[in-house]
């Protein structure tokens, strides 16, 4: 299973990107392969804000999405959203970018209070381009993810242990997905069906 792995934050190093690099590790030791990050605050910002997704490097950001069985999307959030950043890739988006895929949503912010955020802005945005199945988000505060003294972040571990269950869950999902998908016109046992709410 390929998984893709993209960070939201428009600054790096940041907490958000700390917890996608947490996920990828355990993905790894689980012995699923991670494509590498792909950091949204490297991609060329004036094309992004005008939308030209024929731009070099926003098309092959939007092809990775693509190609990847399933993703990992962390952000920060800020004032009760995600980032911006991530906006506007995700507006680039084909319609249906992530059909079939299991997603992952990450996400860090200041205080408690915003964590509802992932809820309700982000994941009406990840269903609408199609994604299978959006797996229960983690929502870390900046005191979960605490920055260290020699650099780097340390996550808590009542995180570390949502982030398990979270990467146990994808193990699991990987695991019932078919080596190569169907074509349109083939029949689907019921027993194959999989549904989200």
């Amino acid at each position: 299973m390929s998984i893709l792995l993209i960070a939201g934050s428009p600054s790096q190093p940041s907490r958000s990107t700390a917890l996608l690099q947490a996920t990828a590790l355990r993905l790894q030791l689980q012995g699923l392969s991670t494509a590498p990050v792909l950091s949204l605050s490297r991609l060329d910002a004036a094309a992004l804000l005008a939308a030209q997704a024929h731009e070099a490097g926003v098309a092959d950001a939007v092809a990775r999405v693509e190609r990847a069985q399933a993703v990992v999307v962390a952000t920060p959030i800020y004032k009760a959203a995600y980032s911006g950043l991530l906006k506007v890739f995700l507006d680039l988006l084909p319609q249906s970018a992530l059909k079939g895929k299991a997603v992952l949503p990450l996400a860090t912010g200041g205080s408690p209070h915003h964590m509802l955020a992932l809820d309700y802005a982000l994941r009406p945005v990840l269903q609408s381009l199609g994604a299978r199945h959006i797996l229960p988000g983690i929502y870390a505060t900046d005191h979960q993810v605490r920055l260290l003294p020699e650099g780097g972040y340390e996550v808590a571990p009542d995180i570390s242990a949502r982030i398990d269950e979270a990467v146990q869950l994808i193990v699991a999902d990987a695991a019932h997905q078919p080596q190569a998908a169907a074509a349109p016109s083939d029949a689907v046992a019921f027993a194959d069906v999989r549904c989200s709410v």
